[in-house]
């Protein structure tokens, strides 16, 4: 119970922290700091993927579902993201034909 608590303190310090941290951040900074929140998550889902390896109580595995569900969120909303923005720098032009 002593770990579940630790880890549960560790995720709210850091939730706060973050949120502080990232809230103070000039918007032109914004997609390297994504960038860098994507490998950070792809991390904890590992990690969380590795806690379910090994035998855990049911709140541990609980508490490793919700990380891997907020850390695969902050992927995939990154990924959409990023993907967004590039396709403003493609060329509209259409390539000319060879006829």
């Amino acid at each position: 119970m002593g770990n579940l608590l630790l880890m549960a303190g560790v995720f709210l310090a850091s939730f706060i922290i973050g949120y502080l941290l990232i809230s103070k951040v000039p918007s032109l900074l914004h997609t390297p700091l994504m960038s860098m929140t994507n490998a950070i998550s792809a991390v904890t889902i590992l990690g969380a993927l590795i806690l379910f390896s090994v035998p855990t109580t049911v709140p541990v595995k609980l508490l490793g579902s919700v990380a891997i569900i907020t850390a695969a969120f902050n992927v995939v909303g990154g990924f959409a993201i990023t993907d967004r923005m590039l396709r403003l720098f493609k060329d509209k032009r259409t390539p000319l034909s060879n006829k």
